[in-house]
């Protein structure tokens, strides 16, 4: 179950890793063909323990050859000793046993982790020595061998290179993702910043001439000091509700670009989302409640809960989102999440709930005035 759990709740870009390691594990395969040749040694007269040491050797191999490509991916540092045991127990398997498949996978462990000339190199280099050396004990079938282990070490690159360089694109487009986020965050900062800026230089700067003023008349015209100071309140006073008014429009949110936004996400995320929405005429203060309340229930849908399904209305200022993932009391809500926006919904004379319905599923409402 715990295993279940890590796979449902992992981030897409982790389930992208795992499946293009898993699909280069495809060169595993090559090695699996000893076990049967084992077989077929024992079947032929070979003594059990030079059958039993040779699939112990190759099970060892197997084990071993799990590891570098998923330490590729994560950005480590080149297993060196990995690699130095697995490349003997490939050419122990070759001298000893005259099996073939354990040096293209070898290679294909070595990839990541060298230019590709040398790998290359390498590849030309272990195809020319193992079948001059199956040539030595064997004669004629090494033109056979020598075309299926060049295939096999054709495939084995191929595989690893072609997969690395996917994941290199999927991380790079990852980042850039979250570049271009960032950006945005950072571009409405500095904007809001600039409206802040333009808005209260300005009135503080009458602020300061207008209080030096009544500092200097305030010993030979106490009247005119009082007069000024008057002034200095009424424009500070005039410069708040700028200010809040600015506010407000910066926490204005754009109702049907949530909407879409967290569609995306949540399909995305692997959870089919369907939306039927008439915001139309909904008032501005409206729709950024709403916006805000679909917000905080997809984040609950992305944290806590394990759905697949996801549905989304809003109709004449109700907005009801259900989803199929119920995961614990549906009636608690976080002191930060739904709480705090149920007491905002309530100071607009609305309401919001959650629960769970009779089919089995978590249900979020909230009825806003329109």
């Amino acid at each position: 179950m715990k295993a279940w759990d890590r796979i449902r709740n992992a981030s897409k870009l982790t389930r992208v890793r795992w499946l293009i390691v898993y699909c280069t594990d495809i060169i595993l395969i090559f090695p699996m063909l000893g076990y049967y040749a084992f077989y077929l040694n024992w079947q032929q007269g070979m003594p059990p323990l030079a059958v039993l040491g040779g699939v112990v050797v190759l099970l060892t191999f197997n084990v071993l050859s799990t590891r570098p490509f998923r330490i590729a991916v994560q950005g480590g540092r080149r297993p060196t000793v990995v690699l130095a045991v697995t490349g003997v127990l490939a050419v122990a398997l070759l001298i000893l046993f005259a099996q073939i498949w354990a040096i293209p996978t070898w290679l294909g462990l070595l990839a990541p982790f060298v230019r590709k000339r040398v790998a290359i190199v390498v590849g030309f280099a272990s195809i020319v020595l193992a079948n001059l050396f199956v040539w030595w004990i064997g004669g004629w079938i090494v033109s056979l061998l020598m075309l299926v282990q060049t295939l096999f070490t054709v495939i084995c690159l191929a595989v690893v290179w072609a997969n690395l360089a996917l994941w290199r694109l999927t991380t790079e487009a990852h980042e850039g993702e979250e570049a271009l986020a960032r950006l945005a965050v950072s571009e409405e900062r500095l904007r809001f910043a600039r409206d802040l800026n333009d808005l209260l230089g300005q009135s503080l700067a009458d602020v300061a001439r207008r209080t030096e003023r009544a500092e200097g008349a305030l010993a030979s015209d106490r009247e005119s000091a009082a007069a000024e100071m008057f002034e200095v309140r009424d424009l500070a006073r005039r410069s708040l509700r700028e200010v809040r008014a600015v506010v407000q429009n910066y926490r204005a949110i754009d109702l049907d670009e949530v909407l879409a936004s967290v569609r995306a996400v949540l399909e995305a995320a692997g959870v089919r989302c369907t939306v039927r929405a008439d915001t139309g005429a909904l008032p501005p203060e409206t729709r950024t409640l709403l916006a805000t309340v679909v917000r905080e229930g997809v984040t609950n849908v992305l944290k806590h809960s394990r759905a697949e399904r996801c549905t989304i209305t809003i109709e004449d200022g109700v907005l009801e989102m259900s989803n199929d993932g119920v995961s614990g009391p549906a009636g608690e809500h976080a002191p930060n999440g739904l709480a705090g926006l149920a007491q905002r919904v309530r100071a607009a004379g609305g309401t919001l709930e959650a629960e769970s319905t009779a089919d089995g599923r978590y249900r979020l409402r909230a009825a806003v005035p329109a």
